[in-house]
């Protein structure tokens, strides 16, 4: 099993720490460093910012929102990433969540497994520099009746595979990455619920395509936080639990919220979510199980960790990504050298 590290969004002030949190992981072996993106920073230039100043260590996007980018512009920016990175980028697709895709982007969310699809498509065609044209529902390229003709992209990437990774959640958009990408980015990952909530529709996914889970890289993110106090420590991630649980997208679409409820924590994710968007953030926050939190984290010492490591290996995981938690960069580094030691420590290394 591999490492990655998770830098979540820039432009809050840390961002000096966050290159040097990457280039550590860099020099430490990591695999990958993922960067998300919302309604703040963009990934595509903090991960042009982190490659120019790391040696080996891929750039991956967690995600690139599909509402926000035409999919022909999403293949030149991956292949201007993969060529400049000297072929380090791996593409992650997302549709976001209805208040981000129609508050933000104004691009109606709707059959986001359709766009999806097409959107992959279409891409690949175009970071494969084939002339470009394609008919769908969604998307007609050229435009008819129009000047547009079919054209290729002038770029060339570093590789003839640009790895394409979807983040998938539900059971469809679950059973449609495992068809048509090369992995899966997975958030509130559980070791004890994964075969359930994830594995089975990704395995079916790449059954549907006549292919095997050889290769495909399922690739959750975990907060990390490193420490004798196990519930001291989960409780530092009862509000980030709760905003996603009961605070993402709308009271009838919260994916996360789902999720929870698909782990056995129905009663828990209603009260959390009534909660939070009532505008009682603390009371939705105390409201989280710890159970959940600690299911959801890698929280300890460097032995629990390991061992926990070692289940996430066993129920399927590939490259474990890792968000190391702390309050000033210290911390932060010690968090991501622990991360190393744990897997050395679970032989999965």
């Amino acid at each position: 099993m591999r490492l990655g590290i998770n830098l979540g969004y820039w432009g809050a002030g840390m961002d000096g720490d966050n290159l040097a949190v990457a280039q550590e992981a860099d020099r430490l072996g990591y695999d990958v460093c993922w960067a998300a993106e919302a309604y703040g920073s963009d990934a595509p230039t903090v991960l042009s910012w982190v490659a120019a100043q790391t040696e080996s260590i891929d750039v991956g996007s967690a995600i690139m929102q599909i509402p926000a980018r035409q999919p022909a512009m999403t293949a030149m920016t991956a292949a201007t990433l993969d060529s400049l990175s000297g072929g380090r980028f791996r593409l992650g697709l997302g549709v976001s969540g209805p208040q981000v895709s129609e508050g933000w982007y104004g691009v109606k969310f709707d059959k986001p497994l359709a766009r999806t699809r097409e959107y992959v498509e279409i891409v690949r065609k175009a970071m494969a520099r084939e002339r470009l044209s394609y008919e769908g529902r969604h998307w007609t390229l050229p435009l008819p009746g129009g000047p547009g003709k079919p054209i290729k992209l002038t770029v060339h990437p570093e590789r003839e595979h640009i790895p394409l990774y979807i983040a998938a959640i539900g059971p469809k958009n679950l059973e449609q990455t495992g068809e048509i990408a090369d992995g899966a980015l997975l958030i509130f990952p559980s070791a004890d619920h994964l075969e359930d909530t994830a594995m089975r529709y990704l395995r079916a996914g790449r059954e549907k395509a006549g292919k095997t889970m050889d290769g495909f890289d399922v690739c959750p993110t975990l907060p990390l936080a490193v420490g004798d106090d196990v519930k001291g420590l989960a409780d530092m991630f009862r509000p980030y639990t709760a905003l996603y649980v009961g605070g993402m997208g709308s009271p009838k679409q919260n994916f996360y919220n789902q999720l929870a409820q698909r782990m056995g924590y129905e009663k828990e994710a209603a009260e959390i979510q009534e909660k939070y968007l009532s505008g009682d953030k603390a009371g939705a926050a105390a409201a989280v199980p710890h159970q959940l939190i600690d299911q959801t984290t890698l929280l300890g010492s460097v032995e629990r960790i390991a061992d926990r490591m070692q289940a996430y290996a066993a129920a399927g995981v590939t490259t474990l990504t890792l968000a190391p938690a702390g309050f000033t960069l210290d911390e932060r580094i010690a968090a991501l050298r622990a991360g190393t030691d744990a897997l050395e420590r679970s032989g999965l290394a």
